[in-house]
């Protein structure tokens, strides 16, 4: 019956403009569609889920290249044309140079008279293994309570899936495509996406020359409702190495008579923040931009429960008192997090060894006005200031990586108007504004270097644990998600031709 309704539908309206047609005349039959296509939907999930995109190991490089020429036959069967674009290579640490995995270009005929957006996605993964924790295989989408678990399926495959599903509805029922579509899709991201920064630069007077819009489906949800982001934090990553001794030495024979390179790191690692998560880096939060009024209301309307968001990841209690206090530590103000040391004994049992030679390991999350060259010195000055105190023989070096910008959009940009126009037809809801506390680099790229609006416009849950073990993304987040971008289809075109 279903079907019968979806064929008089896409009957009465396939000779209409869908722009001059109200927006459930255009949208219903493209939602019965992905309705009744879901399954095939998932499936089409778990196959990409099952290759191992993982790029931090480039023996998987392979696959990452597999499943890039899976999307491109599908972007093909869909009538887009597809270019494999060179990004050049990277040096291994044995001195071999490897190419990298191409970036596909994609686009579709264009219309004049219609605006132009590009999809930015990609298809590479983070490491999973089920030793890990996982509860089921990483690499075999598993569907537990409505939740469909696999590496990928939040970050980034899902998402990229359900824009490629938004243009098949079109497709399939026979209606018109309301917008331009061109797709940028990579396979690098989870390693910095080398090569895209420069590809973006030489392709501004060429394949970026006629975008009006780009948007970007590459994060969560703040809460159970769902959201539009205006912003992302920068990041630049720390290596604070202590050289000492010329080998290890035994604890009982040299403890207490040789300046340890683990104790002077430790005073470092120790002297970056406070009990309170304050950065004491001089100068770091002096450049800060101000909080006014405006942006502090954007925060009061946003449900984000404390009590709720203690409880998958363990905590008893937040640095913070209140909803706002939180929300801004995580998204508009910097922050330190300490990760690791390499050099340290860390495996099982005891071992009373001093090491000769130890790095510890941080990041800090920048915001807008913070420029990574400056935050680089500023850390670099305190540590050496720190160290100079301990009056250690010792050898530090510290060197920094990423240095990745800051990113933040505005909310009054036509593209933003369109994305809360159709998150309320999907959803039945005014979208949170939101912004993001983890860095997403291509955000910033594509803007300084294109000069086109940039949207975020994520579809996966508050819960999903992309990074994590048991990385999912809901079935009904999935599907209803397709739905919301074919809906944005229609909503930015509406709003190029109806102003």
């Amino acid at each position: 019956m279903a079907k019968i309704l979806l064929a008089v539908i896409m009957l009465l309206h396939v000779s209409s403009s869908s722009s001059s047609l109200p927006s459930s005349t255009v949208l219903d039959p493209l939602f019965l569609y992905i309705d009744e296509h879901q399954n095939e939907f998932v499936q089409r999930l778990g196959e990409w889920v099952a290759v191992k995109s993982d790029s931090s190991d480039q023996m998987l490089w392979g696959e990452i290249q597999r499943l890039l020429n899976m999307t491109a036959n599908r972007i093909q069967e869909m009538g887009g044309q597809v270019e494999f674009a060179d990004i050049g290579t990277q040096q291994l640490s044995n001195g071999e140079s490897v190419a990298l995995p191409p970036v596909i270009l994609a686009q579709f005929e264009r219309d004049p008279n219609k605006p132009t957006l590009c999809i930015y996605g990609h298809l590479d993964v983070q490491p999973a293994k089920k030793e890990d924790g996982w509860a089921t295989d990483p690499y075999t989408l598993t569907e537990l309570n409505g939740n469909l678990y696999g590496r990928g399926a939040t970050d980034n495959k899902g998402p990229v899936l359900a824009w490629l599903h938004a243009l098949e509805t079109y497709k399939a029922t026979k209606q018109e495509v309301p917008v331009n579509l061109k797709f940028v899709i990579e396979g690098m991201e989870e390693v910095g996406s080398d090569g895209l920064d420069e590809l973006t630069r030489q392709r501004k007077e060429s394949f970026f020359s006629d975008v009006d819009y780009i948007v970007i489906s590459d994060n969560v949800w703040v809460s159970r409702r769902p959201a539009l982001t205006y912003g992302t934090r920068g990041s630049s990553y720390f290596f604070v190495e202590v050289d000492g001794p010329k080998l290890d030495l035994h604890s009982g024979v040299f403890g207490g008579s040789v300046h340890e390179p683990m104790t002077d790191l430790i005073a470092l690692l120790g002297s970056l923040l406070d009990h309170t998560g304050k950065i004491l880096v001089p100068g770091i939060n002096e450049s800060v931009a101000p909080l006014t009024e405006e942006e502090r209301e954007l925060y009061k309307d946003i449900h984000f429960d404390l009590e709720e968001m203690k409880k998958p990841i363990g905590v008893k209690s937040f640095l913070q008192d209140n909803k706002e206090e939180i929300l801004m530590a995580r998204w508009r103000y910097p922050s330190l997090s300490i990760h690791g040391i390499e050099g340290a004994f860390s495996d099982k049992g005891s071992k009373t060894v001093i090491p000769r030679r130890v790095i510890g390991k941080f990041s800090l999350r920048q915001v807008p006005n913070m420029e990574p060259v400056v935050v680089e010195r500023q850390v670099k000055e305190h540590l050496q200031a720190v160290f100079a105190k301990q009056k250690s023989p010792n050898n530090l070096k510290v060197t920094s990586s990423v240095g990745a910008k800051p990113w933040v959009a505005n909310l009054n940009d036509p593209q933003y108007i369109a994305g809360r126009k159709a998150v309320k037809v999907v959803f039945g809801v005014e979208p949170e504004l939101i912004r993001e506390g983890s860095t997403i680099p291509i955000a910033n790229n594509f803007q300084e270097v294109t000069g086109k609006s940039v949207m975020m416009l994520p579809i996966g849950g508050h819960d999903d644990g992309e990074h994590s073990q048991n990385e999912k993304i809901s079935r009904y987040n999935f599907i209803q998600g397709t739905k919301l971008f074919a809906a944005f289809f229609y909503e930015l075109s509406k709003l190029q031709k109806d102003p």
